[in-house]
Order: structure tokens, then sequence, then C-alpha cells
């Protein structure tokens, strides 16, 4: 089922991928992924990585955001952070990228092989997010090319910091309202 999700990566499709916080429509382009949904702009879609390696390339890293990527990943913490020059994913107005290494082995598997890729909570705009590739298939149907099987067992959107400057919670997630996002 992998190869046949790479392949309909390849082809500019999105697929369905299940990760530890809730199931996710990934695509290369984020464009794909908001198209799908039904969301607007103005809200930017995060990128999963397999690595730090891998989110590295993307993204611009202290030493206090790799240790707390060691801490915590893989896992249910986005960062977001500034983005690597020539970089064309995450928000192009504030110039960042908000990057997560999830902790499922699929999704693992799938970005290992395909590289990051843009995904977002498999749901319309403002609806629940699917858990699993059923609940993902009942809603999207074939606008979603291959739905890879598994659940997500955290069933919750993921702790989302924001790392520049300041740094600030942007939305509580499994880690908690009380995680100190300017601590490592």
């Amino acid at each position: 089922m992998l190869h046949l999700a790479l392949a309909a990566l390849a082809a500019g499709q999105a697929v369905g991928v299940p990760t530890d916080t809730v199931y996710g429509i990934a695509a290369r382009d984020p464009g794909v992924v908001v198209a799908i949904k039904g969301r607007g702009t103005e809200k930017p879609i995060a990128v999963l990585v397999a690595s730090l390696e891998q989110a590295e390339a993307l993204a611009v890293f202290s030493e206090d955001d790799r240790i707390l990527c060691r801490k915590h990943w893989p896992g249910p913490l986005t960062l977001v952070l500034p983005r690597q020059p020539g970089v064309d994913l995450g928000d192009d107005a504030t110039e960042t990228i908000g990057v997560r290494m999830p902790n499922h082995p699929l999704a693992l598997r799938l970005l290992e092989a395909a590289g990051p890729l843009a995904v977002s909570s498999a749901n319309r705009s403002e609806e629940p997010a699917a858990l699993d590739e059923v609940e993902a298939e009942a809603i999207f149907g074939a606008e979603v090319a291959v739905y890879l099987p598994g659940r997500s067992s955290l069933g919750r959107s993921s702790t989302v910091i924001d790392r520049r400057r300041h740094a600030r919670l942007l939305r509580a997630g499994p880690l908690g309202d009380g995680i100190d996002p300017t601590r490592k």
C-alpha cells in the first residue's frame, strides 16, 4: 500500500496518512490539501518530517529548538520556526514553517520514502478530525487517492509552539497547556 501512496504523491495527488495525533491528508503541494479541505489559505499547512535532519533542511533551528525536538519528537509537538532560504513551504507572509515529526511507524515510513509532506487533519474546515482511514474516506471519498490504514492514538491535534523571538504557545494539544514554550 505504501508504494501506491508514493505513486499518488509523485502524481501530485493527496494521500491519507495515520499519525499519532489525528488522521491526516498529505501532499507535496500544500495547495492540494487546502483545496480538498475547503479552507482558506490564511492558515498555513504544517509539514511533517521523518527526522530532525529533514526538518533542518526546511527550518532554522537554535540549539534550544533541537533540545526540545529531541525531548518531544517523534511526538505531538509542532514548532513554528523561521524557514530556510529558498523553501517554498510554510507561511509566505511571516517566512515561517511549522514542522513536526509524528510518532506513527507508517507515517514515518512514508516520510522517509517521500520526504517532507504538507499535512493537515483529515476533516472539512471547522469539522471534527477523522481518526482513521475509514472516517477519512467517508469525508473525502475519491478526492484522496490512497488511504493508508491506521488509527491515530491521541485523537487530538498537536501542540503548536511558535519558537521565534518570544516563544509562545499557539495551540495546546496532547502536551497540554502546562508546556512552557520558552523552555527546552
